[in-house]
């Protein structure tokens, strides 16, 4: 199965989306929304599963504080990562015990192994801050492992 990922839209859904995440099955958004228009966009290239990030109405209905799924023996643990205050990958890996954990939050985009468990930030899709530039990722679980691929979006 191969899954996008994407965070901290911003309420900004980039034309470069669609192509960088055609053909997944899923897509979990890691927070800092910006709004449902997001999340209908997303839905055109696949379902969205969606958690909440620190920017995000306390009531959207569409929102979870966090989410764990399961994939082909894989456990996938999604939160928006500002509930550890400064996230990392080791405060990831002490606070969640699935096998990949993705979030957001930071804009920096990231991938981490550790003992066999995959940390995987995909960057800000949204409007470019910083000197970030804007990335997504594709998350691909194949006979019970899981690897990823950083897809980075044109500015």
């Amino acid at each position: 199965m191969e899954i996008g990922l994407i965070s901290d839209t911003h309420g900004l859904v980039r034309a470069s989306v669609f192509d960088a995440l055609a053909g997944v099955e899923l897509i979990l958004h890691a927070g800092d929304v910006g709004g449902r228009d997001v999340l209908v966009e997303l839905q055109a290239i696949a379902p969205v599963l969606a958690v909440f990030g620190n920017t995000d109405p306390p009531d959207h209905p569409e929102l979870e504080h966090e989410r764990t799924i399961e994939v082909g023996g894989v456990t996938i643990h999604v939160s928006h990562g500002h509930e550890l205050g400064r996230p990392t990958p080791e405060r990831l890996l002490a606070a969640y015990p699935q096998d990949v954990l993705v979030y957001g939050h930071t804009h920096r985009q990231l991938v981490a192994r550790a003992g066999g468990r995959l940390v995987v930030n995909p960057g800000a899709a949204g409007a470019r801050r910083f000197d970030l530039l804007p990335c997504v990722a594709r998350l691909v679980v194949r006979d019970g492992a899981a690897d990823v691929t950083l897809v980075p979006l044109p500015s």
